[in-house]
């Protein structure tokens, strides 16, 4: 299961994200279940709450280059932990989308629940596999 936080790069509707989500089940061989969380739920969502530990750590500091912001980040702990932090230097596309010939194709692949399909949904990559 994947927990998604419902934003609107990962909405359950966008085609690109689910393209490759299949595309992901398929090429791993998984069954994955896509968990959304309501919207305006952060407290549920364990990834917000690593934004206030952040914040407590640099504390006011002044982050005036993307050197001061990366070292914060990564001397960080939450629950014991430090995060693995990389810098992404590649330029996101925005814009692409599937037809909805295309969007159809890839739905195929895609089981929503009957009550919740907006917020839960299975993509079973085994079976994609043998076909």
């Amino acid at each position: 299961m994947i927990n998604q936080d419902n934003g609107p790069e990962l909405h359950s509707r966008r085609t690109q994200f689910l393209k490759r989500m299949v595309q992901f089940a398929r090429d791993q061989a998984l069954r994955i279940r896509l968990a959304y969380y309501p919207p305006y739920h952060s407290k549920y969502n364990a990834i917000e709450h690593c934004w206030g530990i952040l914040e407590n750590h640099w504390n006011g500091e002044l982050l005036d280059d993307v050197d001061a912001v990366l070292e914060f980040a990564r001397t960080m702990t939450w629950n014991g932990k430090k995060p693995e932090v990389e810098l992404l230097c590649g330029t996101y596309r925005k814009g692409i989308r599937l037809s909805p010939r295309q969007m159809k194709v890839v739905e195929k692949h895609v089981t929503r629940d009957a009550e919740l399909g907006k917020w839960f949904l299975d993509i079973d990559g085994p079976s994609l596999r043998l076909g």
